[in-house]
């Protein structure tokens, strides 16, 4: 019972961590006069995306290479069906013109170029199927060209600065760091030794779990930012929000995942890729069904409803 307890326990602390690491990189950038733009596309960004990383890390150097797969697939799955369907239904989603030529192409092009890596067998007719070292260094090269893409928008921002983030003392935003720090290794490795206990138990496959419950419990910093732009109407943030988090999961998170530690990948995980394909496709297409440019709120509904069909799926065919 204990390490379903530390399970539970670990989302709170990671996402915590996260947060509070976030608060003291981002009060220590404001000390050297960043601007609160460049702050938000790098300190704030990677924040977002700690939880994934850190989890990831965690389950590939314990040897659970489908959980930290399924993490990965199972987390741009929920953020685009679920997350993004929460939030239309809160709100109907309007959508910039980059977002729609750019970004949304650029996140198809992540899953399109994470199938071609992991496919050695069925490409090469390798023996086995490997996110190698290499191919790391692949996806943070296309990374870096993404990370370039989102600097130059942050050039043409007109937007004023503001005062609207935490302000700490230096001695309070290294403490923060540093408890953020521990916050993020302990929750890590509770939620990853959990999600392996709770496998073990009901006899399902690792990548389940890491698709469905780690999936979702990593990404409630999205969840959390997309639903409260939705209700705040500043819909295109909770859209770029989900999109931009995408991007970040496979680029950065598997491609420092895979320099730390190359991933072993089995050849069922390709129905996961092919459903973040469809997802992604299908966010492009309904950009241009009904209201152009916009999530309405029964596509909003429709999106829950495959991510819920889906899981059920899932679960069936274990």
């Amino acid at each position: 019972m204990l390490i379903y307890a530390l399970f539970a326990l670990g989302f709170p602390l990671l996402l915590k961590g996260a947060d509070l690491l976030v608060d003291g990189s981002v009060s220590i950038a404001k000390k050297f006069n960043i601007s609160n733009i460049v702050i938000g596309l790098t300190i704030i960004a990677f924040g977002t995306s700690l939880p994934e990383l850190v989890v990831n890390v965690m389950a590939g150097l314990s040897g659970s290479n489908e959980l930290a797969i399924g993490n990965i697939l199972g987390s741009n799955i929920a953020n685009i069906l679920l997350i993004l369907g929460v939030s239309a239904l809160i709100y109907p989603l309007m959508t910039q013109k980059n977002t729609i030529w750019k970004e949304i192409p650029f996140s198809l092009l992540a899953i399109l170029v994470l199938g071609v890596l992991v496919n050695d067998q069925m490409i090469d007719g390798a023996p086995l199927s490997i996110l190698s070292r290499i191919d790391g260094f692949v996806l943070l090269a296309f990374f870096l060209i993404f990370f370039y893409y989102i600097i130059s928008i942050s050039k043409g921002d007109k937007s004023t600065e503001d005062n609207s983030l935490k302000q700490l003392s230096p001695t309070r935003s290294i403490i923060y760091i540093i408890l953020g720090l521990i916050g993020l290794m302990f929750g890590g490795k509770w939620v990853v030794d959990g999600a392996v206990a709770i496998a073990t138990a009901l006899n399902v496959s690792e990548s389940l779990i890491g698709l469905t419950i780690v999936a979702v419990g990593t990404s409630l910093p999205e969840l959390a930012t997309s639903a409260v732009a939705a209700y705040k109407k500043q819909t295109d943030i909770a859209i770029g929000n989900v999109v931009g988090s995408n991007i970040f999961n496979i680029f950065w998170i598997l491609g420092v995942g895979a320099l730390i530690n190359p991933i072993v990948f089995t050849q069922k995980s390709n129905l996961d890729i092919a459903m973040v394909i469809l997802a992604t496709v299908l966010l492009f297409a309904i950009m241009f069904i009904g209201k152009k440019r916009v999530v309405e709120k029964w596509q909003g509904g429709m999106f829950v409803l495959i991510y819920v069909a889906y899981v059920i799926f899932l679960i069936l065919n274990q």
